[in-house]
């Protein structure tokens, strides 16, 4: 029998369509500022990378070049309003509850790396009943590690029991292949989510347009023990 492999999930964009709930907090702190809110599909593109950078994004599309110290006080803020909305509109992409079921039966060590805070990640993923599926969910807090940097990955990997040669990397953006690719580890992405590369300038080593696409394509790779 093979080794159990992890599968090493990102969140947001990934596993959860957070961005309505990022934006409202963006738009409050933007707001807050004196600035106009951002039209929801120019939003999504600037979401990914962590709440800061998605604040200094935000700024940036209003022309503004932020102090280090106004992009602190608009995060503490940005925080406190995300922690009370964290899930009222944020929900799973279609298929995610039932793939991690089926990755967890077919022997797959399930965790998640992901750039949102820890507390946060965790307190979203219980919210959405989806924190029982994952043995690590893991921050840059966590380690103190932020993606690409592959310690981020490979610590998570280890805490759950994990080895990186049987281990693959989910994730939507660029952030995720250069993760995989620093930790020498394969790199899946989602067709969906957030980025603004193309999928051909992503580069990763496969493609799914579905969560549930995810354990066939494992089991063609020989990841995946057969289902029974």
């Amino acid at each position: 029998m093979s080794p159990r492999p992890t599968v090493a999930f990102d969140l947001d964009g990934t596993l959860v369509d957070t961005a309505p709930d990022l934006l409202a907090a963006l738009n409050f702190v933007l707001g807050e500022s004196g600035l106009a809110p951002v039209e929801a599909e120019r939003m999504r593109r600037l979401v990914g990378g962590g709440a800061r950078l998605m604040i200094e994004r935000g700024l940036a599309s209003h022309g503004v070049t932020p102090q280090a110290s106004d992009v602190d006080r608009m995060l503490e803020d940005f925080l406190r309003f995300y922690e009370k909305h964290i899930a009222d509109h944020s929900k799973p992409f279609p298929g995610c509850a039932e793939t991690l079921d089926l990755l967890a039966a077919q022997g797959a060590r399930l965790i998640v790396v992901t750039n949102k805070i820890e507390r946060y990640s965790v307190q979203l993923l219980e919210t959405l009943a989806l924190a029982r599926h994952f043995s690590v969910i893991a921050g840059p807090d966590t380690f103190g590690f932020r993606k690409p940097d592959p310690g981020h990955l490979l610590r998570a990997v280890e805490r759950a029991g994990g080895d990186a040669a049987h281990t693959v990397m989910v994730g939507d953006s660029i952030t995720d292949v250069n993760t995989a690719r620093a930790a020498r580890v394969p790199v899946i992405a989602v067709s969906f989510g957030y980025r603004s590369e193309t999928l051909e300038e992503l580069g990763p080593d496969h493609v799914v347009d579905r969560l549930d696409e995810i354990p066939p394509l494992l089991g063609k790779l020989g990841l995946l023990q057969t289902a029974r």
